[in-house]
């Protein structure tokens, strides 16, 4: 089997969700994965604007709530159901096949990471089988993303006024494409709900 049959396969059955958000994001990072079953038939990527030229530790304070493998992404990583990928700091996070891939390029509304760089390439590679998440984060980053991702037939959740910060989950329901608008504390059973509905 050649490589692009392999990644051809591992696209048809896998599902990917993505976590996207910036400021007060991290605790709600933490409440989404704590409660997930840890053999989730999906891969997890993760975006948050982090501080450019500073070490992230995201992903070990991410690995203490969730019994999922946690891991800062590297290019070329290989997506595997249950794992949970941190993008790192000033790069963008791109999915492609059943892998991840780094870029470099230039900073997106000023963000690098950015959320609709990511969002923008999940949806190219993975359609009906892909969930946007935009939880708490100032801005307006991640809003092309879910229109991408809803284009491409995924879905796309969005936290509601419990944000501590609205600008993101905000900018997304604006759009008219979030499929469900949830308290912090629904989204984890409604990803449970989503995955296992395409796994049946």
């Amino acid at each position: 089997m050649t490589t692009t049959e392999h990644d051809d396969q591992t696209q048809a059955r896998l599902k990917v969700v993505a976590l996207v958000g910036s400021a007060g994001s991290l605790h709600a990072f933490r409440e989404v994965l704590k409660p997930l079953p840890t053999d989730l038939n999906a891969s997890f990527v993760v975006i948050m604007h982090l501080q450019p030229g500073h070490e992230s530790v995201l992903a070990s304070i991410l690995a203490r709530a969730t019994g999922m493998p946690v891991k800062q992404a590297e290019a070329d990583d290989e997506l595997e159901p249950a794992h949970v990928y941190v993008a790192p700091p000033d790069a963008h996070l791109l999915v492609a096949g059943g892998r991840l891939d780094l870029d470099l390029g230039p900073p997106i509304h000023f963000l690098r990471p950015s959320a609709d760089v990511l969002l923008a390439s999940l949806a190219g590679a993975f359609d009906g089988g892909s969930l946007a998440v935009v939880l708490s984060g100032a801005g307006s980053d991640g809003a092309a993303g879910v229109v991408a991702v809803k284009n491409a037939g995924g879905t796309v959740f969005a936290q509601d006024e419990s944000a501590e910060y609205r600008g993101m989950p905000g900018a997304a329901i604006a759009t008219g494409v979030v499929d469900r608008v949830l308290p912090l504390e629904q989204i984890p059973p409604a990803i449970v709900e989503f995955v296992q509905a395409l796994s049946v």
